[in-house]
């Protein structure tokens, strides 16, 4: 199967590098993507929408011959989702690591700094320590000397949702900082940025504990997360 592999801020297609390895051997077509804006540290930005990320999510799912698997990494989940609502009758399967599907009417992300129409990435303690699971500081140095500022409008667009029958389409969610048990309680309390959930008919939550960068962290662990899901 296609596997469409999106990376979430400040990373590109080479974020999934050793992720990859474990999909080929397992027979899947991984596909992973530099999203618009993503390609160099010194691109121009300014103009990148949200809708330009989406819409490159689309084109890799039109240029497969078949039904496709979409997986989304953070913020990463809700351009996969938003895919999904735009591609629904071509995803086989969604998968959200360490983020959530988008809802209808809201910005994929808030209270991140921007500077001249991107968003860098911050400071190490700008994050929660369950964040940084598994990131020694020689990780965390390779990870900043890797990251691309993320397109503003990127994250601070509003989603357009249209197409209800994407509710339909099987989701796994892969959860690595937080647990299944503690999303599944977000959830039920009504916590706002994942009772999108609430509305998917067939959703499953599988633990890869780590960080919220499993595919630095636990890249073996996570292949096989994907691999299992694919196989459903």
């Amino acid at each position: 199967m296609d596997i469409i592999l999106i990376p979430g801020l400040w990373l590109d297609a080479s974020s999934w590098d050793d992720v990859i390895p474990a999909l080929e051997r397992a027979g899947h077509r991984p596909r992973p993507l530099t999203l618009p804006g993503l390609d160099a540290k010194d691109a121009d930005r300014s103009t990148i929408t949200l809708q330009d990320h989406v819409d490159a999510v689309t084109a890799a799912i039109d240029d497969a011959d078949t039904k496709v698997a979409v997986v989304g990494h953070s913020l990463g989940a809700g351009v996969a989702s938003a895919a999904v609502d735009a591609r629904v009758d071509r995803v086989a399967r969604a998968i959200y690591i360490g983020g959530f599907p988008a809802a209808d009417g809201e910005a994929l992300g808030a209270g991140f700094t921007v500077a001249d129409g991107e968003v860098p990435l911050p400071e190490w303690d700008s994050f929660d320590e369950a964040d940084l699971g598994g990131l020694d500081d020689a990780a965390r140095a390779r990870f900043r000397a890797r990251a691309i500022p993320s397109p503003e409008h990127a994250v601070t667009d509003v989603v357009h949702l249209s197409d209800e029958r994407r509710y339909d389409v099987p989701v796994t969610v892969i959860c690595p900082e937080f647990s299944a048990a503690q999303l599944q309680s977000w959830i039920a309390q009504g916590a706002p940025p994942v009772q999108e959930f609430t509305k998917l008919h067939d959703v499953e939550y599988v633990d890869v504990s780590t960080g919220h960068w499993p595919q630095f962290t636990r890249p073996a662990d996570l292949a096989q997360a994907i691999i299992d899901a694919v196989a459903k």
